[in-house]
């Protein structure tokens, strides 16, 4: 227990204290050009990190890397550690040793850094998150890891990642879909575009909806429409027993509405006076909402 408090503790210094400073706002340097001596190592002697975010591998892609490593060879240095048993751990960069294997290089270039486990992990998922076009499933795990483990805000993570805290959220935000539907994002059947309409729908749509915009081949804006008409029929389906006709202009502009701020939006119209209702699901979503109408 003692332990595992001592490690906490070391973690609530904050990134800074790990990686040094970073400008708020700016995104984090590393150090991979600053005072540092480029080396080439035998491939055999890199291995996989322990804190790579990656999990879905795009072998097309893959051999798309190989092909420009063998024309051009490697431009941006492999990042690694020394390990225990003499050979060196991949901190940032796996992608980049695997193509060269593919490639047929017998070693590849590399910068070796003397971290800890914890300052091995920020930079892992931090570079991993800038440099190395994770799909948005893998980003958004790397950024809650980041988060869970340094007890950062959005804000904070946005700042060392060059990006707002309404992108933070939305990313993290597809962390809530089922598993089924993050899977299809993991190998490129469905867009982030698509998971974020996905997300206005209550939960118990989402999966035959999915499963709608894939055999249909839809696009981000058709999938967006359709979320929206799910609703409006949800909508009135709700009200079919009110008596009072629902108007069609008021309808259109709910639709409109939801979909510029991507979020399910209700008016509620009278004669002499009405409510506009927006739904959210965490403060994180109704900060995304208020950067979109701002």
């Amino acid at each position: 227990m003692s332990a595992k408090r001592s490690t906490k503790n070391r973690l609530g210094r904050g990134l800074d204290a790990l990686l040094g400073e970073a400008s708020a706002g700016h995104a984090l340097d590393t150090g991979l050009e600053v005072d540092q001596t480029l080396r080439e190592l035998p491939v055999e002697q890199l291995q996989r990190g322990r804190y790579q975010p990656r999990r879905h591998v795009d072998d097309q892609a893959l051999q798309a890397l190989a092909q420009s490593i063998q024309a051009q060879g490697i431009i941006q240095p492999i990042l690694v550690r020394r390990n225990s048993l003499g050979g060196y751990e991949i901190i940032a960069g796996e992608r980049r040793w695997r193509a060269a294997q593919l490639a047929g290089l017998e070693t590849v270039p590399v910068v070796i850094r003397e971290v800890t486990d914890e300052t091995a992990m920020a930079m892992a998922l931090i570079e991993n998150i800038q440099r190395e076009n994770l799909n948005p499933i893998e980003e958004a795990n790397g950024i809650s890891r980041l988060i869970d483990e340094f007890k950062l805000t959005h804000q904070q993570v946005g700042g060392y990642l060059g990006r707002s805290r309404a992108q933070i959220s939305n990313l993290l935000r597809l962390l809530t879909l089922r598993r089924e539907i993050r899977q299809m994002v993991e190998q490129g059947q469905l867009d982030m575009g698509h998971a974020r309409a996905l997300l206005g729908l209550p939960e118990s749509q989402r999966m035959a909806i999915a499963r709608q915009v894939l055999q249909k081949n839809l696009s981000v804006r058709a999938t967006e429409k359709l979320v929206q008409r799910c609703l409006s029929t949800s909508e009135q389906a709700d009200r079919g027993g009110s008596g009072r006709s629902y108007d069609v202009d008021i309808q259109n502009l709910e639709t409109t509405l939801s979909e510029r701020i991507q979020a399910r939006v209700r008016i509620q119209h009278g004669p002499k006076k009405g409510r506009l209702l927006i739904e959210y699901h965490s403060l994180e979503e109704l900060e995304g909402i208020l950067a979109r109408i701002h």
